[in-house]
């Protein structure tokens, strides 16, 4: 690695960033602007300012951004087209048959991004076996015209089976790259997989935020090459780096940047603080809008290719996460039934929480949580941001007043208390609703506001331990220091086991991984990883299962069973079915080297908290000034300038060798 790395990961409230200067860790915290390269680079003039350097002494830029996740959630991402197979226009629209809600005869799937008008069929064919119907290139150019005249900012091209035989797509893909003077997205190119709906999806999703990536990345490009930071290298959604260029590309890559960086950065830095816990860790990401929930197992994250966003499917590998919408900046109110509600809609970074003193007047978690007196009216967020108290007990007066509570106090503890439990049963759902014990596994807590709620978290959930790393606040920022270099290749080949030839497996796997290694910036120090989808005959979706470096049908069908014993809780004497071949390819990166070297006094004094069973003069610490080593009783309030630690009176913590905190509950 490289002496001085920056990495900056852009939130819905703020911009953080870390900054490793020869071992010496700098971090900062800066508002998000519109623009979120302006935060960006902002972000970087201030950690090198305080680690007494220049921007143009970085030496390698890591970055994850909110745009495209943005794009899709605020529907504002480009001008979409879609070219499809005659008969398949409304692929989008049909889906699956499963409901949102199963009982809820009311319940409505989110608008498609690209409306039927705006869908375009072209009269070719093709099946599993090869094609029976050539393009129709005037055809196509016809279509072009359409498109052109319609107005269109980007195109998607998803045509029947183009996974198995892609030549009519690729013809198409060319045939509108020549005629139109916007990006096409081709399905062969972003997910060739089989699954017509997923595939058309992820296309889609691909077409709609690739212009926004392109301009946002090209202009960020720029800023930096004008400050004299190198090109920034962009954090994927399966938790892995990338060059800039190949997400100009590939946008729906970025899907998750910011999220899977967490995660990322909590496996990296937390897991010594979870020895004696065989199962793993629960990461726990709450920031200004949200909170992300993973799992990491054995040492590796959780990654997934059935996710979503706003409930469109993207089939590409990601970071599983499960997000609520519960942040510092979510709004408390009050619903119709009188029942205290958290979310999702959120304060942002403008106008902000009404503590922030910036025109906002709605109670927010943030402010809950300056009232019990987690944050002091002292506390100075991001180093710099001071907080409006009185403005916070107005806010949650109002709240109280509606909800017919007792003050502001009493508000304030419903607010976290509600906060909590949303965020809890995600917790349950990547756990319990899997089939793990939460018990089993360490809480790794991290964001703006993760700290402050997660040991009341833990206790909920029964969990003994809590683990802070000691960049908690900026640890999406920090992960991506620590990220690996990772590329992702799929082929459909559906198969029985019992009737693949192996040596044309292989061949696969070979071409594929040729594929990969061809995208990765240093093939030679590659490590290389060959993993098959496999599923019973009969059963509607699969397992993932490592193959090695040879497929053997035999190995490959019983580690299957082995998975699917592990995930089901049984096995079948049932044919096993071949569906995906994968590889993926990693380039390791060493996490960093940081220094941590805690002195002077570390009490900053006291003030008033209130816990679940009463108000406490509760000592606050200051993290930075806590020697490895030192134990320090609940209850107590640790501040940095990114975030802080609550430990309730029953809990304990303990300062780790690296500055990691780590909480566990106290002896009777």
């Amino acid at each position: 690695m490289a002496g001085r790395v920056v990495g900056v990961d852009v939130g819905g409230t703020f911009t953080d960033v870390t900054l490793l200067v020869d071992g010496e860790l700098v971090t900062a915290k800066v508002p998000s602007t519109e623009d979120q390269s302006e935060g960006v680079m902002a972000g970087i003039e201030k950690a090198c300012a305080e680690a007494g350097i220049s921007p143009d002494e970085v030496e390698e830029f890591s970055h994850a951004m909110t745009v495209s996740v943005n794009a899709l959630l605020e529907e504002s991402g480009a001008k979409t087209a879609l070219v499809t197979t005659e008969g398949f226009r409304d692929v989008l629209e049909i889906g699956r048959q499963d409901r949102p809600s199963l009982y809820d005869l009311g319940a409505e799937k989110p608008a498609p991004l690209v409306p039927r008008r705006r869908r375009y069929e072209v009269s070719e064919r093709t099946t599993t076996e090869g094609i029976e119907r050539p393009v129709d290139e005037d055809e196509v150019r016809e279509v072009a015209a359409a498109i052109r005249d319609d107005g269109a900012e980007a195109v998607a091209v998803s045509l029947l089976h183009a996974y198995a035989h892609p030549e009519n797509e690729r013809r198409v893909a060319e045939v509108l790259r020549e005629e139109l003077d916007v990006p096409v997205s081709a399905s062969h190119e972003v997910l060739a997989e089989f699954r017509e709906y997923e595939r058309t999806s992820t296309t889609v999703v691909d077409a709609y935020v690739r212009p926004a990536i392109d301009r946002y990345v090209g202009g960020l490009t720029e800023r930096a090459a004008d400050a004299g930071v190198p090109q920034p290298r962009i954090m994927q959604a399966n938790g892995g780096i990338t060059d800039a260029d190949t997400v100009r590309r590939n946008a729906v890559l970025t899907v998750l940047s910011g999220p899977a960086a967490g995660v990322v950065g909590a496996s990296a830095t937390a897991g010594a603080g979870t020895d004696d816990q065989d199962a793993g860790l629960v990461t726990f990401d709450m920031g200004g809008t949200s909170s992300d929930v993973s799992l990491v197992r054995d040492g590796d994250v959780e990654r997934t290719t059935d996710g979503s966003i706003s409930d469109r499917p993207i089939g590409t590998p990601l970071v599983d996460i499960e997000t609520v919408g519960a942040g510092g900046g979510s709004i408390a109110w009050v619903d119709a039934g009188g029942a205290l509600r958290i979310g999702p809609r959120s304060a942002g970074s403008d106008p902000g929480p009404a503590c922030y003193g910036w025109g906002g007047t709605e109670p927010t978690v943030t402010d809950a949580n300056l009232v019990l007196g987690y944050i002091g009216s002292s506390t100075s967020l991001g180093g710099e941001l001071s907080l409006d108290e009185r403005a916070a007990h107005d806010a949650l007066a109002d709240l109280a007043d509606e909800a017919g509570m007792d003050g502001p106090v009493e508000a304030a503890r419903g607010v976290y208390r509600v906060a909590n439990a949303n965020m809890t049963r995600a917790i349950r759902s990547v756990t319990v609703e899997r089939g793990f014990d939460p018990r089993k596994f360490g809480l790794v807590a991290f964001g703006g506001a993760g700290p402050m709620h997660a040991v009341s978290i833990a206790d909920n959930l029964d969990m003994d331990r809590v683990v802070v790393p000691r960049a908690s606040g900026v640890l999406s920022a920090y992960g991506l220091l620590a990220a690996d270099e990772k590329q992702d290749a799929v082929r459909t080949y559906q198969r029985s086991l019992d009737a693949v030839d192996p040596d044309d497996v292989d061949g696969i796997y070979a071409d594929l991984e040729e594929q990969v290694l061809g995208e990765i910036s240093a093939p030679d120090r590659a490590a290389v990883e060959r993993t098959a989808d496999l599923r019973y005959a009969g059963q509607s979706f699969e397992l993932s299962v490592d193959v090695g470096e040879s497929f053997g049908p035999h190995e490959a069908a019983e580690r299957f069973a082995a998975a699917h014993e592990v995930a089901y809780g049984y096995r079948m004497d049932e044919p096993v079915h071949l569906v995906n071949c994968r590889v993926t390819a990693t380039v390791e990166r060493a996490v960093p080297d940081v220094e941590y070297a805690a002195g002077g006094d570390a009490m900053k004094g006291t003030r008033e908290a209130t816990f679940e069973d009463g108000v406490y003069e509760t000592p606050v610490y200051h993290r930075e000034r806590l020697p490895p080593g030192r134990t320090v009783e609940g209850p107590a309030v640790i501040e940095q300038d990114e975030s802080t630690v609550v430990i309730p009176p029953t809990w304990d913590v303990r300062v780790r060798e690296d500055g990691a905190l780590v909480s566990e509950v106290g002896d009777e």
